[in-house]
């Protein structure tokens, strides 16, 4: 059976107020429309909810039965609305962002802050994971936004906003360093251990590119997961890492490690904040996005 909602407002307003007169104020509408709306309500359900008294009207015994029901859904309607009128203000939400660990670490980090400080009571949740894999979840609704290293395959379903500008770099240790000249070429730097991040990150395919479009094979000595785990391998001299030069100005300016100058350029890449075309974020992921961009 079809549910009438109007129907059921009616019913509520009558069995609270005790009167038909002084329910037809509480909607207001004429008590003709009340009586109408009570009379087909019977009608739909086969039995009396309301009997007359001197003093009024009452409940039946099964108008009694529904009238608990009724009453609790009620209660939800209106706890929903307050609960949507929260989100709206941004006094209750939740956030699901997808980004990689070096984003989530060296970049993300203090936008997370300045929100939470901003609406501490929404709540965040952030999934690491690599690129390809955030986007996987993004188009099934496991994340709301995904922060990603560009490029990525082009794609129609995506909206992207590019953010941040990255520069990428090769460094080493004092080990190696002694051993370049001025400028070093890609040849040769294939000669040296490389330290690359793990197959199927973003920036590994970017940088397996960067070879390959020199026409170098490249294979490295040690694959790894993290960029902190790439400076820090460089730093103890177990070969040369490719980083995001963004994220690395204090080991840098402190030598702990040494960037190698290429004769090649690297391309510069981007940071993007990704969403999926036509799905709307919720009031507190706009809110997040806009602190992004």
């Amino acid at each position: 059976m079809e549910v009438n909602f109007e129907l059921y407002k009616v019913f509520y307003k009558v069995a609270k107020e005790g009167q038909i007169s002084a329910a037809a104020k509480k909607l207001f509408i004429s008590q003709p429309a009340v009586s109408q709306s009570i009379k087909q309500l019977e009608e739909r359900l086969g039995g009396k909810v309301f009997f007359r008294t001197p003093k009024g009207i009452k409940l039946t015994s099964e108008g009694q039965i529904l009238y608990k029901y009724i009453e609790k859904a009620y209660g939800f309607i209106i706890a929903g609305e307050s609960k949507f009128q929260e989100m709206q203000n941004l006094e209750y939400g939740e956030i699901v962002i997808g980004a990689s660990d070096t984003l989530c670490a060296h970049y993300l980090l203090p936008y997370l802050e300045k929100f939470h400080n901003e609406f501490p009571n929404i709540k965040i949740k952030v999934t690491n994971r690599t690129t390809y894999e955030i986007l996987d979840l993004l188009k099934s609704g496991s994340v709301d936004l995904g922060i990603l290293n560009l490029p990525i395959e082009e794609d129609k379903n995506l909206d992207i906003i590019e953010t941040l500008d990255l520069e990428d770099c090769f460094i080493c240790g004092d080990k190696y360093y002694s051993e370049f000249g001025e400028k070093v070429s890609l040849e040769q730097l294939n000669e040296y251990p490389l330290i690359l991040l793990e197959k199927g990150s973003n920036t590994r395919r970017f940088i397996d590119k960067v070879f390959s479009d020199n026409n170098i094979l490249v294979e490295p000595e040690i694959e790894l997961g993290s960029l902190d785990l790439l400076v820090k391998f460089a730093k103890i001299g177990l070969g040369i890492s490719f980083v995001t030069k963004n994220f690395i100005h204090n080991e840098l300016e402190n030598k702990e490690v040494f960037e190698i100058k290429l004769k090649e350029e690297i391309p510069k890449r981007k940071v993007g904040v990704v969403t999926l075309k036509g799905v709307p974020l919720s009031p507190a992921g706009k809110k997040f996005f806009s602190f992004l961009i």
